[in-house]
């Protein structure tokens, strides 16, 4: 893949970003999303890429842009694989709270796994703690390896995961062990993103998601040196087929980096949409708009971060809100 466009996918976050942040607060998350997928579509047809949406709004009969399978860029080369989240975070946004990010990720055609929309059992840690956790092991024996990796007791560790009623039992054994919780609303893949990131305070994320937040984490953490493992959980028969087609014969084996991103390059764009750990949301004043924005490319291993100010008046075309 071409260097640049790192640089260009920033662009297109950014655009999702601004477009969506006008709805902060206003408890409207079907528009908030429906103006990021609407401005981050019109910036793809600028990108000189041959892009398939593998992760996306829907399948092509629920979704009227960026649905998987449609293709995005000029059709000029590379072909990529492309997985989006126009708003990760939708109830964040439309409450207020931390941590919603408008997110691209891409890789070399067919090299994303084209994960089906249902739950995954994932496990999330920085580069010091790679290879050292498992999903089958303890929550405990998990936290110790964490933290030896790290320099720290268990004690001095932050586990993030969803506040779902379904993770009561995996609180209740972190707690057991002596790490500290941070209980997130929505938004798993910021927090995987923060593990790492030492200065965002996030060790580990444990729990279950959406399997295409999942492989979007993945990406990230491919980038970062990080670690990342899933695990699909149908919860029917129609599921479980999903699965078969994906190639995946045996859908409570582990999905380790390799299933979930092949290749050695990849790219990863996010841009705050609200404040976070790690991104600043976006700021509107008149006709100008302040962005941040990370890029990440598996391939150098470099991280970036972006600070953008947009002069909304020569960008017609955005979408800008309630």
């Amino acid at each position: 893949m071409e260097r640049s466009l790192s640089m260009e996918l920033v662009r297109v976050t950014e655009a999702a970003a601004i477009a969506s942040g006008r709805w902060m607060g206003f408890g409207k998350k079907n528009e908030a999303d429906e103006a990021a997928t609407s401005a981050m579509r019109k910036v793809f047809d600028t990108i000189h890429m041959q892009g398939t949406v593998v992760i996306g709004e829907g399948e092509m009969d629920e979704a009227p842009m960026l649905y998987i399978g449609e293709t995005l860029g000029t059709g000029l080369e590379p072909k990529v694989d492309v997985a989006v989240d126009p708003l990760e975070g939708t109830n964040i946004l439309a409450s207020g709270t931390w941590n919603a990010l408008a997110i691209i990720a891409i890789a070399d055609q067919g090299c994303l796994l084209h994960a089906p929309d249902m739950y995954m059992d994932k496990i999330a840690v920085g580069p010091k703690a790679v290879g050292l956790v498992d999903l089958d092991a303890s929550v405990e024996d998990n936290l110790k390896a964490v933290a030896r990796a790290n320099g720290k007791d268990v004690e001095d560790l932050v586990a993030a995961l969803l506040n779902r009623p379904r993770h009561a039992k995996l609180i209740e054994d972190i707690r057991k062990a002596g790490a500290r919780i941070k209980l997130i609303s929505d938004g798993d893949v910021a927090a995987a993103i923060n593990t790492g990131f030492p200065d965002t305070g996030v060790d580990i994320l444990f729990g279950s998601g959406g399997a295409p937040e999942g492989v979007l984490a993945a990406v990230a953490l491919k980038c970062l040196g990080g670690d990342f493992q899933g695990r699909l959980l149908p919860e029917d028969e129609a599921q479980r087929q999903r699965c078969l087609e994906m190639g995946i014969k045996d859908p409570s084996r582990i999905l380790r980096m390799e299933d979930l991103v092949k290749g050695d390059d990849a790219i990863f764009a996010a841009t705050g949409v609200t404040d976070g750990e790690l991104l600043k949301g976006v700021r509107y004043k008149g006709t100008t708009a302040t962005t941040q924005s990370l890029v990440m490319r598996a391939k150098t291993g470099t991280v970036r971060f972006i600070d953008g100010t947009h002069r909304l008046e020569k960008k017609p075309n955005l979408v800008l809100g309630t």
